[in-house]
């Protein structure tokens, strides 16, 4: 493909968007409308004229259109490209063009508007002062777990004693809704199972269920958030007819030999403590780190404010709908309604995109000045670990990462961790003890 001449001027809309403003001579445009009328010519069927043979003025009646665009076209690529080379403008999204077309003797003018990569110094990011909380599991922290490994064992059974429904109950009801005195199937449902004092229903539902009996009905009337997701109920009235069916209890299992011989691998209860113990050093141990890199990368970027380019906020904003979307399908929801949501997800998303190629930018600009960089042992060493995890044989592996194209974004996040690893090294960290919950109250 040729050059075109051209008289470039640059607009600096924002630091990462620039407007480029082209003026093209007459004669490069009559050499493309030349060349474009020629194309045309060869293929042009005209009534009394053989192809190739066609006279220009006829051309011009019936092809003008699309010879002025394919010359637009030859003329934007050819000149566009050189602007950016000469002014040594990395571009990452397609320029929005805007042209008025071609006239017969003027230069031909347009203006090309492109997003670019930000350009900026990553300033403070050795020193970071930062807080990392203390690991400590308690005894009361495992006996908080053994409880709730209890409660996963429990049954819900129907109580055999005649009493009322208390805070606690599980009770199966018969009930359907009204709302503006009209019935709603959306608000009826049968041997519908409710725990009282879950909070599940709209805010007063279960509190008036407290006190009944079984087999009694009861009207109950509460009013609608006004956020609620059904923006037909939402803010409204609504009065319910409720048949209490059946009141239960759940029922947890004692600690005791019987309780251990639920699991396998323990002979004791001593032996279950141990190893829920082991557990929690574990997960608070991946929490505290998530915490604590979470926390420097808030303080990086408070230290380093640039603009970003919408192109990739929008990919990224992209990739966290499709995420979402596949994540509703795989709990069971239809692919159409997982789409339909999914699209309303943009705004939603907009903040973390952001803030998530903030980030990436941020810790590429830190890797490239401290030449921290990854190399195919590291590569190899990491899938080998991925074929451990997911039981499956590296070759294979391996083959499937270097067949979908996957080896390099691989590599994007070993070097990410190495660059978090070496923020970690660099950083000012205070050890401080885990706040109780009354003490994070009183924050």
């Amino acid at each position: 493909m040729g050059e075109v001449a051209a008289e470039v001027k640059i607009e600096e809309i924002n630091s990462v968007k620039k407007k480029l403003s082209l003026e093209i001579p007459w004669s490069e445009v009559k050499k493309e409308l030349d060349e474009a009328y020629g194309v045309i010519g060869k293929k042009a069927k005209v009534k009394g004229f053989r192809p190739g043979k066609t006279p220009r003025k006829i051309l011009e009646m019936h092809y003008k259109s699309q010879a002025e665009e394919e010359a637009i076209s030859n003329l934007v690529s050819k000149s566009y490209s050189k602007a950016l080379e000469t002014n040594e403008i990395m571009a990452v999204s397609q320029p929005v063009i805007d042209q008025k077309g071609i006239k017969t003797n003027k230069d031909f003018i347009y203006s090309a508007t492109v997003e670019i990569q930000p350009v900026f110094e990553p300033e403070d990011y050795t020193g970071i002062e930062v807080e990392k909380e203390e690991l400590e599991i308690t005894d009361s922290d495992v006996e908080t777990r053994l409880e709730q490994l209890r409660q996963m064992y429990g049954t819900i059974e129907s109580i055999e004693e005649d009493r009322e429904v208390i805070e606690g109950d599980f009770v199966s009801i018969d009930f359907e809704g009204k709302v503006d005195g009209e019935f709603r199937k959306e608000l009826s449902s049968e041997n519908y199972l409710l725990e009282i004092g879950s909070r599940k229903f709209v805010p007063g539902f279960e509190e008036q269920l407290i006190g009944a009996q079984k087999g009694e009905s009861r009207e109950v009337q509460v009013t609608f958030p006004d956020e609620y997701q059904n923006k037909d109920f939402a803010g409204k009235e609504s009065l319910f007819s409720v048949t209490v069916k059946d009141i239960r209890e759940k029922k947890v299992p004692d600690l005791d030999e019987n309780f251990i011989k639920n699991f396998e691998t323990y002979e004791t209860l001593e032996d279950l403590k141990k190893d829920i113990r082991k557990s929690l050093i574990e997960e608070n141990e991946s929490r505290i780190k998530s915490d604590l890199r979470n926390n420097i990368i808030i303080k990086l970027l408070d230290n380093n404010e640039f603009e970003v380019p919408s192109t990739f906020v929008n990919r990224q904003i992209y990739y966290m709908i499709m995420d979402a979307q596949q994540r509703m399908i795989r709990n069971g929801m239809p692919p159409e309604k997982a789409t339909e949501i999914s699209v309303n997800l943009h705004d939603r998303f907009e903040g973390d995109a952001t803030r998530m190629v903030k980030t990436s930018l941020l810790l590429d600009k830190i890797s490239e000045k401290e030449s921290i960089t990854v190399d195919e042992k590291e590569v190899e060493e990491r899938l080998k670990e991925l074929a451990h995890n997911y039981a499956q044989d590296y070759e294979s592996l391996r083959a499937n990462y270097e067949k979908n194209n996957l080896i390099d974004r691989l590599k994007d996040e070993i070097l990410e961790q190495k660059t978090l690893n070496f923020l970690e090294e660099k950083a000012d960290i205070k050890v401080m003890k885990k706040k109780s919950e009354e003490e994070k109250g009183e924050e």
